[in-house]
């Protein structure tokens, strides 16, 4: 059994190439915060998350903090909790059927913009005269 770790709206996978600390930092950061909000949450020296996230960020090759989410995201490290959301809203529209009430198509406009362009300028030259 493979342990996650919850934090917030994201869902972090123990044994994938990161310590627990780096991946707890890796998830706030996911999050939006700063360095100076995950060290006050955790208990930590702002420099500690900043090691953390270094050594994470060496970890998966690369050199910025949203390019760290990103890879991590692909490598399947790290996943946000609203794929479930998402998954079973997609579940529902198959359930419902092809004909969803809520699903509205756009209609097409009644005239053509090239039409409409044409009688903007006509009516233009009429206010001019």
């Amino acid at each position: 059994m493979e342990s996650t770790i919850v934090s917030g709206q994201w869902k972090g996978h123990l044994g994938r190439d990161l310590a627990p600390r780096e991946l707890q930092c890796l998830l706030a950061v996911a999050q939006g915060m700063t360095a100076k909000e995950i060290a006050r949450s955790n208990n930590i020296a702002p420099g500690t998350v900043a090691k953390r996230l270094s050594a994470a960020m060496f970890e998966l090759g690369v050199q910025r903090r949203a390019a760290m989410v990103t890879e991590a995201m692909k490598r399947q490290i790290i996943s946000p909790m609203c794929f479930v959301l998402v998954a079973l809203t997609a579940m529902h529209s198959l359930a419902a059927g092809g004909g969803d009430p809520m699903r509205r198509d756009r209609r097409a406009p009644e005239r053509p913009i090239a039409q409409v362009r044409v009688l903007r300028r006509a009516e233009s030259v009429e206010l001019h005269s």
